[in-house]
């Protein structure tokens, strides 16, 4: 458990303030530094709670706690007004969806009238700053793949601050509305940024990567929008190798994102960049599931996951192959997490893609939900397995195995505790025994993910590579399965 201590500014013995079966998060000094807010649930069988904490204030001197907030449902992140008379913090009411974006509300410093400010917005807060005269808070929200900095006055009066195709991190705001944060774009990796809020003209101070940039040619990146099941808007965009035209033919890989509840980005990304320099166009989607597109977007999934994500990922490809400059031939996917989840669900429905890469995935709910460190994914079903098992196994890839003709690769760090390498292996195990072409590649030194290690992160992109490059045209014979009702 995280507990709060402190120790003098020039050094000495630390000294504990909290204490309990409980730790302390999201830790911040009252303006007054007699004191700490901190987030927990400080509460018998708080172990067994679901989405559940409050806000607590403990007095730095004497270890006293008092609880703030009482809602049932999270209260985090709270943020002190600059005289300390009010608490800005996020939270929603407890609900059994299975993504909600965060509320930003104020209220008093000693818990009372607590009041919504964004309710109307229907984004998550986050990096919250009071601005310095106490008028109202500064925070930065995801919107349709970018991020951008907002002010929500303490009346709820919400505005949105900075505009652009960018993903804007906001790190401090001085006395004189002077903020500092870091920018990037598909084709600026992340710098230091300055811009006055009351004028927000955003200026770049930093060019840390120019030197190694000069003179190179970058992939282009393109927004799409398009239809899918349900008349859902699905949000992508295409990456295009430096020097496209339009008249070639050029392989392509989906790259589906993890969670599966975030948002994919118009971030700098050297992967794709990567990927883009060695001929290849990309296509990376937001479909529904994905956070930034409000909270019934991100819960279009709920006891449907994988479902229509995957109509939503398929409509993506059917409309990039429309405009003719994708072989398709020569389709590829992967993704890592959530991605491994629907990448192997994908190869069990559909043959269209020549080869795959299932990185980090889950391929049987029922043996995932009692092995991963996240417990609280036994509430992502209807029902406990025990009590009946078919929506774990309806969900599952692994029940789909006997349709697979792809290829398939998988990658997964040997020391995954949210996706363990159990996962993996039985979905390698299942394509062995069927013959379908594959490979199980172990990553040492590897928690969640293969690429935190640098070396490990070239191994992920060249052996992906490899792969795809093996495989030139897909099995014969492309059609789509249906579930079995």
């Amino acid at each position: 458990l995280r507990q709060i201590f402190t120790v003098p500014a020039d050094g000495g013995t630390p000294r504990q303030v909290t204490s309990g079966d409980w730790g302390a998060n999201g830790t911040t000094w009252t303006p007054d530094g007699k004191g700490f807010l901190f987030t927990s649930l400080r509460m018998k069988d708080s172990e067994y709670a679901w989405r559940e904490s409050e806000i607590y204030k403990v007095d730095a001197a004497t270890g006293a706690v008092t609880q703030l907030t009482t809602r049932k449902g999270p209260d985090n992140n709270p943020v002190p007004s600059p005289d300390g008379r009010m608490i800005a913090y996020t939270g929603y009411d407890s609900t059994d969806a299975t993504w909600k974006d965060a509320i930003l509300y104020v209220m008093d410093a000693d818990g009372r009238n607590p009041r919504a400010l964004t309710e109307k917005l229907d984004r998550a807060p986050s990096g919250m700053m009071w601005a310095s005269d106490g008028s109202g808070i500064y925070f930065t929200a995801e919107n349709e793949g970018a991020r951008n900095l907002y002010f929500s006055s303490i009346k709820g009066d919400v505005r949105q601050v900075t505009k652009g195709v960018h993903v804007l991190t906001t790190t401090d705001l001085n006395r004189n509305f002077t903020a500092v944060g870091v920018a990037s774009t598909p084709t600026k990796p992340s710098d230091i940024v300055t811009f006055d809020v009351r004028t927000p003209a955003i200026r770049q101070l930093t060019d840390v990567n120019g030197d190694v940039l000069a003179g190179k040619q970058l992939a282009t990146t393109e927004e799409v929008w398009y239809t899918s099941v349900d008349g859902y808007k699905i949000q992508g965009w295409i990456v295009k190798p430096a020097g496209f035209d339009p008249k070639k033919k050029y392989p392509m890989m989906l790259e589906i994102h993890g969670g599966p509840h975030s948002m994919y980005n118009v971030g700098f990304s050297f992967a794709r960049q990567d990927h883009a320099a060695n001929g290849y166009v990309v296509l990376y989607t937001n479909p529904r599931g994905s956070t930034g597109y409000g909270s019934a977007f991100g819960n279009a999934i709920k006891n449907a996951y994988p479902g229509k994500d995957f109509d939503d990922l398929m409509a993506g490809v059917d409309t990039v192959v429309n405009r003719g400059f994708v072989d398709s031939n020569r389709l590829y996917v992967f993704g890592c997490s959530g991605g491994g989840v629907l990448t192997s669900w994908i190869v069990g429905h559909t043959d269209r893609f020549a080869a795959a890469s299932a990185n980090c995935p889950v391929t049987n709910w029922l043996s995932f939900v009692g092995t991963t460190d996240g417990s609280s994914w036994y509430y992502n079903f209807a029902k406990f397995p025990w009590d009946d098992p078919s929506e774990h196994l309806r969900r599952s890839p692994l029940m789909y195995v006997g349709n697979v003709k792809t290829p398939t690769m998988l990658m997964t760090g040997v020391n995954d505790l949210r996706t363990p390498m159990p996962q993996t292996e039985e979905y390698y195990e299942a394509l062995k025994i069927r013959k379908v072409p594959t490979a199980m590649v172990r990553f040492n030194n590897e928690w969640h993910g293969t690429s935190s290690t640098p070396s490990n992160f070239l191994r992920t992109q060249l052996y992906m590579r490899s792969w795809f490059d093996k495989y030139q045209q897909p099995p014969s014979g492309a059609r789509v399965t249906q579930d079995p009702q």
